[in-house]
């Protein structure tokens, strides 16, 4: 049956947990496909003020995506610009920075672990994922590509992976999102997308990848590959005259920064097997009336893969599906305090050009208009 089994497989991985400002539930299945592809991260406190959920979407293998669940966090906390508060910045530098390090001796090994076709068990301990406070950024070090061998040639994969990322930080939230995979916000049940789905149609994405050398036909970007940015497919990305922003298929994130308000509800993040099944808003729609009957945030998301899964193999309902519920907690008196005693986000040149206005939402203000440039929108009261 080719990339489908027959039957599908709809076992599914599930985690429920909260920080001080968020509680979350994920769930993923790997569904009708051959192989799970899907990736995630979840910590509702990487340091003591920063949550950060992530959700990555393999293609050609999952070896990228599993990559980026290991290391992109790590690599956010390791930027100065984390530390200076600019979190946009900071997301910008650990996305580009996962094409950097997936070359070489190290990349190809860990690569290879990751995707098991190497030795299994070399480096295991290097494989657990761990979250490091932000203070601890400056001792993590950095010789990554001081390791030698006979892959230390290596140009990084072929195969490569989305990845959409919402970092939440006091009443800012800032999403990075490079590839089809998606975040929507629900503010008093409306949906609105933080992210955009980076497509070969999109007119910018088609000058980049024209400018770059590269074509697009029958909707594919060189007539394989459907999405425009994405972490890897580094044979995308060989003109030696370009930065790595520039090329065919850029791994360069779009950032899109949000002021939360009072009607700020949870945050939905998922791979684009939920988003080809179902639009932003009936998923926020479903959430909504699947939280007045299930236990955890981890059952309704489980509810949305068993909705969106295809009653046979071939076409909408057949993709691996992963899913991150992330439901904003209320501030409290308390909280409040604390979060005035903590630095600001230093604003990023889109979140700069934000009224100082608060003022009401809509669809358009809320998603970005143009990868270089993301509206910022001020939130309604």
């Amino acid at each position: 049956m080719g990339t489908y089994l027959s039957t599908p497989k709809t076992e599914k991985q599930t985690a429920d947990a909260e920080g001080a400002r968020v509680r979350y539930g994920l769930a993923s299945m790997q569904g009708w496909r051959t192989t799970m592809e899907d990736a995630h991260t979840a910590m509702p406190q990487l340091d003591e003020r920063t949550s950060f959920f992530a959700v990555f979407d393999g293609h050609g293998g999952k070896a990228v995506a599993k990559f980026c669940a290991k290391h992109l966090h790590m690599q956010f906390l390791r930027s100065a610009a984390y530390c200076s508060g600019d979190l946009a910045s900071s997301a910008r530098k650990a996305f580009l920075r996962m094409d950097e390090m997936m070359k070489g001796q190290r990349g190809w090994r860990e690569l290879a672990e990751l995707g098991e076709k190497g030795p299994k068990f070399t480096g295991m301990l290097e494989s657990i994922i761990w979250s490091p406070k932000a203070g601890d950024a400056d001792k993590l070090g950095d010789g990554w590509h001081s390791e030698e061998g006979p892959h230390s040639d290596f140009s990084g994969p072929t195969c490569g992976s989305t990845a959409c990322v919402a970092i939440i930080r006091n009443d800012q939230l800032v999403v990075a999102n490079a590839g089809d995979s998606r975040c929507v916000i629900s503010r008093k049940g409306r949906a609105h997308d933080l992210s955009r789905d980076h497509k070969p149609e999109l007119q910018s994405e088609k000058e980049r990848i024209e400018n770059a050398g590269g074509y697009i036909v029958a909707g594919r970007v060189n007539g394989s590959l459907n999405l425009t940015r994405a972490i890897g497919d580094m044979e995308m990305k060989e003109n030696k005259l370009l930065p790595a922003e520039k090329q065919t298929v850029s791994a360069e994130p779009e950032v899109n920064t949000v002021t939360l308000s009072e009607d700020d509800e949870f945050i939905v993040l998922a791979c684009d097997g939920i988003w080809d099944c179902m639009s932003s808003q009936q998923v926020v729609d479903f959430v909504h009336e699947k939280l007045k009957t299930e236990d955890s945030l981890s059952a309704v998301c489980e509810k949305v893969l068993d909705r969106c899964l295809a009653p046979e193999s071939g076409g909408e309902g057949c993709d691996n599906m992963t899913m991150i519920l992330v439901v904003l907690k209320k501030p409290t008196d308390s909280a409040a305090t604390s979060s005035s005693e903590q630095s600001p986000v230093t604003p990023t040149k889109s979140a700069a050009t934000a009224s100082s206005e608060q003022s009401a939402v809509t669809d358009e203000e809320m998603r970005p208009s143009e990868p270089d440039a993301p509206k910022t929108p001020s939130s309604s009261k």
